[in-house]
């Protein structure tokens, strides 16, 4: 049985041990008077006995999961003779894939070293005999823990209390899982990075206006040293941010006062939900929108008034990437405008304001906070988009703040450097982990200027 189904009967042991605890619960209750003489509810009764019927078999399984793979391909590769398995770690993941593909079925057997073949039957032996080990070793925790938890179903038993500390633990492993997947990240890009900078200098890379990146990857081979400086991805970033909150920010702000201060309740039904449409539709659709309609149309605009607009332009890009972000922030503007205290309006409109000027120096004002919150995170998602970028801005790296010449950005030249068949330990695939160690920096000292400007005018209105 493989894991997928493993899971799928841990889950309706589950569910049939949460029945079956509180279906004991309630027998032990019907006798004394009613539940109100049980010190939990009978749902947490049928919680304890789930929780005791899940969680040490579903522990057992990620640990076997972990432990299972490693363990069969040591004991295969010490049946292979010291010849083949001996070397280094390249040769020893290349005698392993191949022993398991043909193990698989991938590989053809047929003219293969019989050691291999020998080696691959050991490895679909040992498979087989761990699923159904596995299996039954899952069948039987679960069902001895369904009932230690059923048999400590009584009267007088503390199953909140178990239950609630069971589940606040879970929850701080979840924080704690969260925390460390961070931090992972971070490390080894960091890491990464870290191999980039021994080869091209930090300064050249931050401060550098040319990028070029491609570079030789053999020693006799005919090819560029590369050029690595970012500047002009980073300007080109800004520059397509800059043209989508143009679009964005008046849009989504004006449509969020409007929805939550003069539209009527019919029309804010319906207009709330069509607006927020917009954050359903695919990336990929708003880039053939960009590159198949909008920037045709504004090169043909521009020609009519004599100026040159290129066919790939941060114009097109930022304008579609606006419209993208726009339910952004109208969305969180609509409900931190609509939690401003209604107190707040009556005392702006009894002194004699009126609804306009309620609206910008009262309202606007304390819901400022969550207003900067939600432009930032547009900003945040404007930064990292990528697909509209690469359809409708195109890859070539110039350095302009002419928002109608063509541009990259930072997450394009991720996806390109990483793309195809390309070297690991190279200055060039290695400009990606670099590139997106920026991006996060840039991203993170955003989060600390939204947060700085959120306290500082709470502070002021509460």
């Amino acid at each position: 049985m493989d894991v997928t189904n493993i899971l799928i009967l841990v889950f309706g042991l589950g569910v049939f041990a949460f029945y079956l605890g509180r279906a004991r619960s309630l027998a032990i209750a019907k006798p004394l008077g009613g539940i109100r003489y049980l010190h939990s509810l009978p749902s947490y009764y049928g919680f304890h006995s789930a929780l005791w019927c899940a969680l040490p078999a579903l522990l057992l399984l990620v640990l076997w999961v972990v432990f299972d793979d490693p363990l069969i391909n040591s004991i295969v590769a010490d049946s292979v003779t010291g010849s083949q398995a001996a070397g280094d770690t390249a040769s020893y993941n290349l005698l392993m894939n191949k022993i398991s593909n043909v193990s698989a079925g991938i590989l053809p057997r047929d003219g293969r070293d019989p050691e291999i073949l020998a080696a691959a039957d050991l490895m679909t032996r040992l498979q087989t005999l761990s699923r159904w080990a596995l299996t039954a070793l899952i069948l039987t925790l679960s069902i001895t823990g369904l009932a230690w938890g059923w048999s400590r179903t009584s009267q007088v038993f503390r199953a909140r209390q178990v239950v609630e500390n069971v589940v606040e633990k879970l929850l701080l492993g979840c924080a704690c899982v969260a925390i460390l997947t961070t931090l992972g990240i971070v490390l080894s890009v960091l890491f990464e990075s870290i191999q980039f900078f021994r080869s091209v200098p930090i300064f050249d890379f931050v401060f550098g206006l040319e990028w070029s990146p491609q570079t030789a990857i053999r020693e006799d081979q005919v090819g560029s040293s590369g050029s690595f400086g970012a500047v002009p991805l980073f300007v080109g970033t800004l520059l397509v941010s800059a043209v989508a909150m143009f679009v964005a920010v008046p849009v989504g702000l004006m449509s969020a006062i409007y929805l939550a201060e003069y539209a009527s309740k019919a029309t804010r039904s319906y207009a709330k939900p069509a607006l927020e449409i917009l954050a359903g539709i695919p990336t990929v659709v708003y880039g053939f929108f960009a590159a198949l309609t909008v920037a045709p149309f504004l090169r043909d605009l521009g020609e009519s008034f004599g100026l040159s607009v290129s066919s790939e332009s941060a114009l097109a890009a930022g304008g579609v990437m606006g419209v993208m972000i726009i339910p952004f922030i109208s969305s969180l503007a609509d409900d931190v405008i609509t939690a401003v205290p209604q107190s707040m309006r009556d005392g702006s409109l009894a002194m004699g304001a009126t609804k306009s000027e309620t609206v910008r120096k009262v309202i606007i004002p304390a819901a400022l906070p969550g207003i900067v919150s939600g432009i930032m995170l547009a900003i945040s998602r404007a930064i990292g988009e990528t697909m509209i970028v690469v359809m409708a801005a195109g890859m070539a790296a110039n350095l302009t703040a002419n928002p109608m010449e063509s541009v990259t950005t930072v997450t394009v030249q991720i996806v390109t450097l990483l793309t195809g068949d390309q070297e690991f330990d190279s200055p060039k695939t290695l400009a990606a982990f670099a590139l997106g160690l920026m991006l996060f920096t840039v991203t993170l000292l955003l989060n600390i200027f939204a947060l700085q400007i959120v306290k500082k005018y709470r502070e002021q209105y509460e």
